[in-house]
């Protein structure tokens, strides 16, 4: 959620910053309904006001032995300005409600480092790491892969549970297993404490990070408080909502496995085949509550860890800087990073990592204070893949696949497999 007072100091700044993230929000209504807002509060505190100095007039009334009708008078001076300030308090209340959910449907701002686009034809190259490899046949992809060695079941999944799910079996299942503790051990070696999230959270910690009411139809809802988490992100960083955190004790930094659960409701048609895009897939999510002034060194150490894990696993990747147009909604910057598919013949996205800077905070209320008299400032929260499990997979399958339909097990995963080939 953005500073009211900061849209109100300087209305331009999101006009523009809407601009650049391709929204089409008038800021008309919520401006004018601001207006009166405060119009009302002040007209409220000075009839608040008449009243207290009218409610005085009773009591010197009394004093001087006034008769009835004179007391009578006040009082129907005190229940006429009753019913207007309760009038105006009912109003204020509603334009509250009414801005507040506009606030909730208006995107972050975008850090001034950003660089401006439309979509992702416009993100930033920053670095690769490794080559792709070139193969001396023609590579399949896979879920033919996965297939042909009965270690990745679609068909199965599809009759007990619809499209986008999968059945992993045997040395499939292991693998699986195997990347998320090999990406669980090598963040807490780095200095993440690792937590295990419920899958299951309450409509407010949804709202809290930001994917409600924005994102409802892409969330599996339980019933109408509860919903299936897209993310660990969200009950991770909802840990400590309505917090004041000690300062000293930031950044905090956190890991967590999860399954993650979305409907994909906006991405009909869009990879249909294969791992890359599941109604149920697992991630290990990374997740920090910083100071302001730490968050985008922070961002800097987070990109870096997710970076960590792939080249341990010798996967080529590439990380981009995504631009204005192609940012989520509750960043102010991400960088994607995005491993090769030669089934794709391209980069395709395997992490992104954010700093929502006060965006997150000031919906969930998350504070910190360096020192017990110092008045509370809104911490900033990041969040990052560190990385998709099943693409994960995709990419070791695809990557490290051999002539005769076998796959290499990369050797940073060979002590959690207990082999180093899958055939």
């Amino acid at each position: 959620m953005l500073d009211i007072k900061r849209i109100r100091q300087n209305p331009q700044e999101l006009i523009d910053a809407l601009k650049a993230r391709n929204k089409d929000i008038s800021l008309d209504e919520f401006l004018a309904q601001d207006e009166e807002r405060r119009a009302l509060l002040a007209s409220v505190e000075e009839k608040k006001a008449l009243r207290n100095a009218t409610s005085k007039k009773i009591g010197e009334a009394k004093k001087r032995g006034a008769d009835a009708s004179e007391t009578e008078a006040i009082m129907a001076e005190m229940r006429a300005l009753g019913d207007e300030i309760a009038a105006m308090d009912q109003k204020v209340s509603e334009l509250d409600d009414a801005m507040n959910l506009f606030l909730m449907s208006v995107p972050n701002f975008p850090n001034a480092s950003v660089p401006l686009g439309k979509d992702d034809k416009d993100n930033i190259e920053q670095r690769r790491w490794g080559t792709p490899r070139e193969f001396s046949w023609e590579p399949k992809p896979h879920w033919d892969i996965g297939t042909d060695l009965k270690i990745l079941d679609f068909d199965t999944a599809a009759k007990i549970s619809g499209a986008r799910f999968t059945i992993y079996r045997g040395l499939g299942a292991r693998l699986e297993r195997a990347v998320i503790n090999f990406f669980l051990n090598t963040h807490v070696e780095a200095g993440f404490d690792e937590v295990y999230p419920p899958y299951m959270v309450t409509r407010s910690t949804m709202t809290g990070t930001g994917q409600l009411p924005k994102f409802e139809e892409d969330a599996y809802k339980v019933d109408q408080d509860t919903f299936l988490i897209p993310t660990a992100e969200v009950p991770v960083t909802n840990m400590y909502r309505e917090m004041i955190l000690d300062g000293a004790q930031l950044p905090i930094r956190h890991c967590a496995y999860s399954s993650c659960f979305r409907a994909e409701a906006g991405s009909a048609g869009r990879d249909t085949r294969g791992l890359i895009r599941q109604h149920q897939f697992n991630k290990v999510e990374l997740v920090k509550i910083a100071k302001p002034d730490q968050s985008y060194d922070e961002l800097e150490t987070m990109t870096q860890a997710a970076e960590r894990v792939l080249q341990l696993l010798g996967l080529p990747y590439r990380v981009v800087t995504l631009c204005t147009g192609d940012m989520g909604f509750s960043a102010a910057k991400t960088y994607d990073i995005e491993v090769w598919m030669p089934s794709y013949n391209r980069y395709v996205e395997i992490s992104s990592c954010s700093n929502c800077e006060d965006f997150q905070a000031r919906r969930a209320g998350i504070r910190f204070r360096d020192n017990p008299k110092d008045k509370p400032q809104f911490a900033h929260t990041l969040n990052g893949s560190g990385v998709a499990v099943g693409r994960t997979v995709a990419a070791i399958l695809e990557n490290f696949q051999n002539e005769d339909g076998s796959v290499t097990i990369p050797e940073a995963l060979r002590p959690y497999m207990g082999c180093d080939v899958i055939k």
